[in-house]
């Protein structure tokens, strides 16, 4: 009887130990009024029925890093700020160079702010979904190997993924229930590529919940893991964009160096131009697919998003390299930014959409570019069809997600399919699809056969063309957007795009100039995006989070 007291006292020991070790930071809280608030506001989709995860603890993810965290002061956040806020990467990696910066501070930085401001209920984001539990220690290697680093390298820097790209320390989920225990056994191809070049995985961020090929009229930036996401430049006021929302948002509000969204049509582009950072969706197989949830092989492909587009060229430079397992995949030589930029829009032809002519920020614009030396040509592209977009999706992630989950997912995860996934939300609707899965359910109710699809895919693509035609025929360097407005068409068509934050309205929303430009021109848009961004120098910090 006496061993069996000692040994329940030492287990209690244990216990109390634990809780020490994970102090409550982070408490729900009543989101009731909030939520009142949100019934009011002009988009139904915008009207949430709940903010919080029901899923996550961020008191846990957290845990790993308690003992860091606890000798790293608000006065050394605040000495940091200046060295680090809404610096490029070269100046990161002069810092570190000089000795004023170390990378293990550099990410102690980035976990500090996270907790400061996911942990303040008027204040959170919801764009955490996991950290790397790994990452300081990671750090303090780098910062032992940190000698002769390139300013124009990713090497140390600390950058967050989008929660549909694998990942071998953290479970990858693409925000849903049914994925909650993905803990798999690789890293996702582009991964792979930027731990070779030195990068530091810090974590995991929120999404639309399967890159918002889930639920029909439903919040951008929801997922039953992560909960909803929000847009620091207007909390519950603007629209996050999606799916790659809390790629945008993280990277808004300085929670990390970078971070990699996914696109299969405009989910780059949308949260990019909503949280006022560059988003860069590249022509499919410039970055590799493998190891990443899928919608669509036809469309879907990764790309950076960052605050200035020099990190944006060094961020593609890290990702990039063929690969084997993804048909798409090309060999790429180019560098991104090779030399650097010219900055100089002297003598590029830019195609101006007659259509957009009526908003006053692009016209504005337009002079500035004009003033700059850019020749800009008027176009009115040709009324086109989307007709079989819907089912060029549903029956590309009919097949797809099969074999991402037989071939990526972790071995314990035993759905099948996408009808498997319907049946599994169905058992706890209310938890795990609190706003349906009607698309999903279009997906498994579509009857296309691959013959039709592949015949759909290529009437899609020639539309796309078609609209874009005047790039090849003008001889344009690119064609002048707003936003995603024309996501749709580039997607199909399967031309990059590069989206720079260009203004602000007067309600403080962000908005964007999106540069679309032929295959393999990224390199092109990069130099144009730069040299837009010198000249407008727009970009500016969401006001509570600095």
């Amino acid at each position: 009887m006496k061993k069996i007291f000692f040994l329940l006292f030492l287990a209690f020991i244990l216990w109390s130990c634990q809780q020490k070790e994970t102090p409550v930071i982070f408490k729900e809280y009543d989101e009731t009024a909030a939520l009142k608030k949100q019934q009011n506001h002009e988009k139904k989709r915008m009207q949430f029925k709940l903010m919080q995860s029901k899923y996550l603890d961020m008191n846990q993810v957290f845990r790993a890093f308690n003992e860091d965290l606890s000798y790293f002061s608000e006065e050394s956040y605040q000495a940091l700020k200046p060295l680090i806020l809404e610096q490029n990467i070269p100046s990161l990696q002069k810092s570190v160079q000089e000795g004023a910066l170390s990378y293990e501070k550099l990410t102690l930085f980035y976990l500090y702010r996270i907790r400061k401001f996911e942990s303040d209920s008027t204040l959170s984001l919801n764009s955490i979904i996991a950290l790397n539990p790994h990452v300081l220690r990671e750090a303090r290697e780098k910062d032992e190997q940190k000698k002769n680093v390139s300013e124009f390298s990713i090497f140390g820097m600390p950058i967050l993924l989008k929660d549909n790209i694998n990942t071998k320390e953290l479970p990858t989920t693409a925000g849903a229930a049914a994925l909650q225990r993905n803990f798999t056994k690789s890293d996702a191809f582009i991964v792979e590529k930027l731990k070779e070049n030195g990068a530091l995985i810090l974590g995991k961020v929120n999404l639309s919940e399967w890159a918002y090929f889930f639920c029909s009229g439903c919040p951008v930036g929801y997922s039953a893991i992560g909960g909803q996401t929000l847009n620091p430049y207007g909390r519950g006021e603007f629209e996050t964009g999606g799916s790659s929302a809390g790629s945008g948002v993280a990277v808004a509000a300085n929670f990390a160096v970078a971070a990699v969204g996914t696109e299969t049509s405009g989910s780059i582009t949308s949260p990019s131009s909503q949280n006022s950072v560059v988003g860069l969706k590249p022509t499919i197989g410039v970055l590799s697919r493998s190891g990443i949830v899928p919608i669509s092989s036809t469309l879907d492909t990764p790309g950076p998003m960052t605050k200035n587009v020099m990190d944006n060229a060094i961020f593609m430079n890290a990702m990039l390299g063929f690969d084997t397992n993804d048909a798409a995949s090309k060999e790429i030589e180019e560098d991104y930014f090779k030399n650097g930029f010219k900055n100089d829009l002297k003598g590029k032809r830019l195609g101006v959409l007659k259509t957009l002519l009526t908003d006053s920020i692009y016209v504005l614009t337009l002079g500035k570019l004009k003033k700059a030396g850019a020749e800009i040509m008027e176009i009115t592209p040709p009324e086109i069809s989307f007709n079989g977009f819907l089912t060029l999706l549903n029956i590309d992630m009919k097949h797809d997600l099969p074999k991402y989950l037989k071939n990526n997912a972790d071995k314990s995860i035993s759905l099948e399919n996408v009808k498997d996934v319907v049946k599994f939300n169905q058992k706890d609707s209310l938890l795990r699809a609190p706003y349906g899965q009607q698309l999903f359910e279009g997906i498994v109710k579509d009857t296309a056969t691959l013959e039709e699809l592949d015949l759909i895919k290529r009437k899609l693509n020639s539309e796309g063309k078609r609209f874009l035609h005047a790039l090849k025929d003008e001889k344009l360097d690119a064609i002048l957007s707003i936003n995603n407005y024309h996501s749709g068409v580039a997607a199909v068509a399967k031309y990059p795009t590069l989206t720079v934050p260009m203004a602000y309205k007067k309600s403080g929303e962000p908005v964007s100039l999106t540069f679309i430009g032929l295959p393999f021109s990224e390199r092109k848009l990069l130099e144009i995006g730069a040299a837009f961004e010198q000249l407008t120098n727009v970009r500016r910090m969401p006001e509570n989070y600095d």
